[in-house]
């Protein structure tokens, strides 16, 4: 029997990295630009055509390579990084794995111009899918150029599930900022079919942040600076009432390199406790500084994934330092720890209160054995419940009794009252009924946006003033996604050049009167429902505005309103769900309530 084991040829070998690094059109841009920092660039340019598919381009002015290192740069595993396996637990630099370039070259038409500074002439390589077509001599300026064409042109199916242009101009917009704001004293650039997005002059943290995120970030950054032998950490936290319904303004960095990091926002959201208004994160841009060999950072292929050596101490240093920064700028009290001294706290003297004892009437002569025998003199208790009070007890109950057999004789009516203003309550015959009623609401739009949307069929809009809103990039480009089925749905949308839209239509029977909050949830909305694969974009769009539109929770409803929901809820094809998933109605069944009693 012959021998079933061989080794794959390279550019199989590659191909198969390529799919854990090189995820989409954005995982191109983040390597590339990463690089460029690494070879001490001072100035950054990206340019991209048709969202990264057709182009993707990165030029640097960094220190360049000479022809051999040009050549093994696309080699796998090599690096200049490491040498050996303790180096990773001292590492500065963004790339070390040697991976990158090669998964890069594996899935694409790859082109490189690259000089060093005391080099005459520089060096171009081309390669097409792992495989070199050209190594030769050429003029190029001091620095390097990538040119990645023709993105997964290898790989049919890999291109294929690629998202619409504005879902993939969105997610390079995402890395793009990440090491932007991880390096303010870089200039950066990002144009997009000849389009310019970013023009972003070197300078401060702080003029980065409002450079990419918009002059109104301005006023709403307060300083954080903590520093202590485990970790220093620096950057700016929002304030809690400038907190939007939407993420895209969280970033986490490690010396100097982006991480995502659910325990630390936890921290951060502790933090605001009591002062976010309801279903708001806030903005944050916090740095951490620590000695390498404290933390691992290479335990996912895109190294955005950190460990650290001990993160409950860390979570309570951050805590600590955002409370800290929210209570200097008098957002909540905090106490001055650095006053080593006792603090003294003035108090007023108490008043003199003369306190007179109370009299109370006592009847000496009371007999409790002599019947109905009352002395004649009565306390004022007695006085306001006398006798004649209840005569007409038995009225009461005849109106209780009226009462019962009323509703005996018209049991089609029915009853509802609310719980905390998030739950319907109702009776049904076999116990108590309990909704959601925003998850309700939900489900009632979500089957009506989906009709109208479905059967391309427009709703009526509430017009209005215009209302200027600026969008971070990203967002606008997921507002271009998703631009026709919005207008569909009633909003009414023109664009003022740059990230501003004016908003003049809303959709009718929005509960939310806000077009900039409207929009705001819309499109975070929008976002949380991209992962799942199973839902189409009619879909998605639909799920979105519902949950935009949807009565909130706390929301205090009337009788009638309890009843219309009611009806719609139970008209519409899914009652028992919301349009993600999620139950929209339990009964406690009449045994499940006894049991509480036993």
């Amino acid at each position: 029997m012959p021998d079933v084991i061989k080794l794959l040829p390279d550019s199989v070998a590659n191909q198969i990295a390529a799919g854990e690094v090189i995820q989409r059109p954005s995982s191109v841009v983040k390597e590339l630009m990463e690089n460029s920092v690494d070879a001490g660039a001072v100035n950054i340019r990206v340019i991209i055509k048709d969202a990264g598919k057709t182009l993707i381009q990165v030029t640097d002015d960094g220190s360049g390579m000479s022809e051999t290192d040009a050549r093994l740069s696309f080699e796998r595993h090599s690096t200049s990084k490491i040498t050996t396996a303790s180096d990773l637990f001292a590492i500065n630099t963004k790339g070390f794995r040697g991976e990158a370039l090669a998964s890069i070259a594996a899935v694409s038409m790859t082109e490189l111009k690259t000089r060093k500074k005391d080099d005459d002439t520089g060096t171009m390589i081309v390669i097409n899918g792992s495989k070199v077509e050209i190594q030769e001599p050429c003029s190029c300026p001091e620095g390097s150029i990538f040119s990645v064409k023709n993105l997964f042109y290898n790989i049919p199916a890999r291109r294929k599930f690629l998202k619409s242009d504005n879902t993939e101009i969105r997610h390079i917009i995402t890395e793009f900022q990440k090491v932007a704001i991880a390096h303010p004293d870089i200039r950066f650039s990002l144009h997009n079919n000849n389009g310019e997005i970013y023009n972003l002059a070197a300078g401060s943290l702080r003029q980065r942040i409002i450079g990419i995120f918009g002059k109104q970030i301005t006023n709403d950054l307060l300083t954080l600076e903590t520093n202590t032998s485990l970790i220093r950490i620096k950057g700016f936290a929002g304030k809690p009432e400038n907190a939007r319904r939407t993420y895209g303004e969280q970033f986490f960095f490690v010396n100097n390199r982006f991480m995502k990091h659910p325990y630390f926002h936890k921290a951060v959201i502790e933090a605001y406790q009591n002062i976010l208004p309801p279903d708001t994160v806030p903005s944050y841009f916090i740095f951490m500084e620590t000695d390498p060999a404290s933390i691992d950072i290479n335990i996912h292929p895109t190294k955005t994934e950190i460990k650290f050596e001990d993160e409950r101490a860390i979570w309570q240093i951050l805590m600590a330092s955002v409370r800290e920064a929210l209570g200097r700028f008098n957002i909540m009290p905090s106490l001055d720890f650095e006053n080593e001294g006792v603090i003294e706290i003035p108090v007023e003297p108490p008043a003199k209160v003369i306190i007179n004892p109370p009299f109370v009437r006592v009847n000496t002569q009371y007999n409790p054995f002599a019947g109905e025998e009352r002395s004649d003199d009565k306390s004022d208790f007695t006085e306001r419940f006398e006798r004649g009070n209840t005569e007409n007890w038995e009225l009461l109950y005849s109106s209780l009794k009226k009462e019962e057999h009323t509703a005996h004789k018209s049991e089609a009516d029915r009853k509802f009252f609310q719980i905390k203003n998030k739950y319907i309550a109702c009776t049904v015959k076999s116990g108590l009924m309990l909704i959601d009623q925003k998850r309700a609401h939900e489900r009632v739009l979500y089957e009506g946006f989906l009709d109208c949307l479905s059967n391309n069929r427009s709703v009526s809009q509430i017009d209005m003033f215009p209302v200027n809103i600026e969008l971070n990039p990203a967002d606008y480009y997921v507002l271009k996604e998703i631009e026709k089925e919005i207008k569909l749905l009633g909003f009414k949308i023109s664009y003022s050049g740059g990230n501003m839209i004016s908003i003049t239509g809303l959709p009718a029977g929005s509960d939310i009167t806000s077009p900039a909050e409207m929009l705001e949830i819309l499109l975070e909305e929008y976002k949380n429902t991209q992962s799942d694969p199973s839902t189409g974009a009619i879909e998605k769009v639909a799920c979105a505005m519902a949950g935009a539109s949807s009565i909130p929770y706390g929301k205090i409803l009337s009788k009638s309103e309890m009843e219309d929901l009611f009806d719609n809820l139970f008209a519409c094809s899914g009652p028992n769900y919301s349009p993600k998933g999620k139950p929209v109605i339990t009964i406690l069944t009449l045994d499940e309530i006894d049991k509480k009693f036993k």
